[in-house]
C-alpha cells in the first residue's frame, strides 16, 4: 500500500512562479540535506527571547503610563482629571472603529494596534509633555518674554517633538513587524491608532485644566471654558492628531511597497511624510496668529480638504487591495490551490462577509459556527496577504524570503480550504460575481507552463523532495477543482445558506 502522507502530498498543486524572473531569482535555492545544520539555542541570551522583549516593552509602557498619569493628575487635580478622562474617551471608540474598518481587507494583528495606541497615550505623551515644558521654559528664560515663548513653543517646538515621538511607533512596527506592515493601509492604520492614543492623553490634560479654570471662575454651562474646549477638540477636530500622523504613516506605507533597489526613496518617503505632518501641525497650532478668524480659516481651507484627500487616498488604496486579489489570485486558481470562483469572491467585501455567515450557519451549534466563521476570516486574510506578496514581488519589493513566505501562506490556506472553499464558492454564486470573473482575462502567472518550488512538502514523510509540492518541474495546472478531496464536514455547497449541507 502507498503511504497516505504521500497521497495527501500529491494532492497539493505546485507553487506558481512569477514569469518575470527565473525561479532561482525569486525563490532562491533549497539547501541540500547535507548542508542543513542545527544551530543550538544560545544559553544566557535572555534578551533574544520574544517573551522577554515583549515583557520589556509592556513594562516600559506601563511605567510611562504611570508617570504621565501622575503628571496629568498633578496639573489638573483629581476632579479635573476625572472630568477630562470622561470627556476625552468619547471620540476614541469612533476613531478606532474607523481605522479598523479601513483595515478590513487585510486586518493587522491587534497586538500591533494596542502597542501603537499605548505608545501614543503613554510614551509619546510623556516625551511631549516633558520636552515641550523644558523647551518653553528655556525659551522664556533666554528671551525674558513668556508670551513669545508660549507661541514659539506651540508653533515650532510642539509639532517637531510630538510628531517625532508618534512617528517612533510607526518606525518600530515598520522595522520589527515588517511582515505585518505591507502597504499604505497598514501605515495609515498604525499611525491613526498611535495618534488617537496621543490625542486621548492630551485631551485629558486640556479638558481637565479647562474644568479647573471654570472652578476658579465659577463658570458653567455652554459659556464655560470646558464646553468651549470640548467643542473645539472633541466635536470639531477629533481628527487633528490622527490626520497629522497619518501623513507620516503614508510615507512609511509608500516606502513598504517601493522596490528594494530604490533605497534612497525608501528612506526619503518616511522623512517627507514626517515633515508634512510637522508642517500641518505647526500651521494648525499657529492658526490663532492669523487674526480672530484664523482658526476657522485654517480649519475650512486646509484641515477639512486635507482630511478629505487623505480619506479618499486611504479608501482608494483599500479598493486597490481588492483589485490586487482579483488580479493575482487567478494564478493560484490555475495551479489548483484555489477554486475558480474564489478570486472573485475574495475580491468582494460583500462576498467575503457572506462566506463567513454561510460557514457559521452551516454548523449545527453556535460554538462550531463561530470556529468555522473564524476559519473563513483567517482564510480571507491569508489570501489577501498572498496576493499582496505576489504583487510586491512583481515590483521587486520583497526580500530573499519570498519563497518561504509564499509557501507558508499557501500552507495556511490549505489547512482551512475544506471550510472556506465551499463557503466562498457559494457566496460567489449568491453575489453573481462568478460570470464577471470568467470574463476577465487571466494574467500569465508563470512562463511557459513551468513551475519550480523547493523545500520539503508539508505532511510528507519520505526521503528526498516531496512530489507535487517540492521541486516540481513541468505543467502546473494542478489537479483542478475536481481532483480536490471532498470538503469535510461540509460536502458540496447547499443551494440555500439557511439549510446546512448534507453530511457525507
Amino acid at each position: 500500500m502507498s503511504d497516505p502522507s504521500v497521497q495527501h502530498q500529491q494532492a497539493r498543486p505546485a507553487v506558481p512562479v512569477l514569469h518575470e524572473r527565473r525561479p532561482e531569482e525569486v525563490l532562491g535555492a533549497a539547501p541540500e540535506g547535507g548542508r542543513a545544520r542545527y544551530r543550538p539555542r544560545r544559553v544566557g541570551m535572555v534578551w533574544r527571547s520574544k517573551v522577554f522583549r515583549a515583557g520589556a516593552v509592556i513594562v516600559a509602557l506601563v511605567l510611562c503610563g504611570l508617570v504621565i498619569l501622575a503628571l496629568v493628575r498633578e496639573q489638573t487635580g483629581p476632579e479635573g482629571f476625572l472630568v477630562g478622562l470622561g470627556l476625552a474617551v468619547l471620540p476614541v471608540p469612533l476613531l478606532m472603529a474607523a481605522f479598523r474598518w479601513l483595515d478590513r481587507v487585510e486586518p493587522g494583528p491587534w497586538r500591533n494596534l494596542i502597542f501603537s495606541f499605548a505608545w501614543g497615550a503613554c510614551a509619546a505623551a510623556l516625551v511631549a509633555i516633558i520636552a515641550n515644558s523644558f523647551a518653553t521654559r528655556w525659551i522664556a528664560t533666554a528671551t525674558a518674554d513668556p508670551a513669545s515663548a508660549d507661541t514659539l513653543g506651540a508653533t515650532v517646538i510642539a509639532p517637531v517633538v510630538e510628531e517625532s515621538a508618534k512617528a517612533a511607533a510607526v518606525l518600530l512596527i515598520f522595522l520589527f513587524r515588517r511582515r505585518e506592515f505591507s502597504g499604505v493601509v497598514d501605515g495609515v492604520v498604525v499611525a491613526g491608532f498611535t495618534a488617537t492614543g496621543f490625542a486621548f492623553t492630551e485631551n485629558i490634560l486640556y479638558l481637565g485644566n479647562a474644568f479647573g479654570e471654570d472652578q476658579q471662575l465659577g463658570s458653567s454651562g455652554l459659556a464655560s471654558v470646558t464646553a468651549g474646549t470640548f467643542f473645539v477638540r472633541i466635536v470639531m477636530s477629533p481628527f487633528a492628531h490622527p490626520l497629522f500622523t497619518v501623513l507620516t504613516g503614508l510615507g512609511f506605507g509608500f516606502a513598504a511597497v517601493s522596490a528594494r533597489r530604490h533605497r534612497a526613496r525608501r528612506i526619503a518617503l518616511p522623512l517627507v511624510g514626517l515633515l508634512l505632518a510637522m508642517g500641518l501641525h505647526a500651521l494648525w497650532n499657529g492658526s490663532s496668529a492669523f487674526g480672530p478668524y484664523g482658526f476657522y480659516a485654517v480649519y475650512g481651507i486646509v484641515m477639512v480638504p486635507a482630511l478629505g484627500l487623505v480619506t479618499w487616498l486611504a479608501i482608494w488604496t483599500r479598493q486597490r487591495e481588492l483589485r490586487t486579489l482579483a488580479a493575482e489570485l487567478p494564478a493560484y486558481a490555475a495551479a489548483g490551490w484555489l477554486t475558480p470562483a474564489e478570486p472573485s469572491a475574495l475580491s468582494s467585501m460583500r462576498a467575503r462577509g457572506m462566506a463567513r455567515d454561510l460557514a457559521r450557519h452551516w454548523q449545527q451549534d453556535r460554538t462550531r459556527g463561530r470556529a468555522a466563521a473564524r476559519a473563513v476570516a483567517e482564510y480571507e486574510s491569508f489570501a489577501t496577504s498572498l496576493a499582496g506578496l505576489r504583487r510586491r514581488a512583481r515590483h521587486g519589493a520583497v526580500g530573499p524570503d519570498f519563497g518561504a513566505r509564499e509557501r507558508e501562506l499557501l500552507h495556511h490556506l490549505w489547512q482551512r480550504r475544506e471550510i472556506a472553499a465551499p463557503a466562498l464558492a457559494h457566496a460567489a454564486r449568491l453575489t453573481a460575481r462568478t460570470a464577471a470573473h470568467h470574463a476577465r482575462p487571466t494574467p500569465r502567472a508563470y512562463g511557459n507552463g513551468q513551475a519550480a518550488g523547493y523545500g520539503y512538502g508539508y505532511g510528507y514523510s519520505g526521503p528526498g523532495p516531496a512530489p507535487g509540492y517540492g521541486q516540481a518541474h513541468g505543467h502546473t495546472s494542478g489537479p483542478g477543482p475536481g481532483a480536490y478531496p471532498p470538503p469535510q464536514p461540509y460536502g458540496s455547497a447547499p443551494h440555500s445558506h439557511r439549510r446546512p449541507p448534507a453530511q457525507p
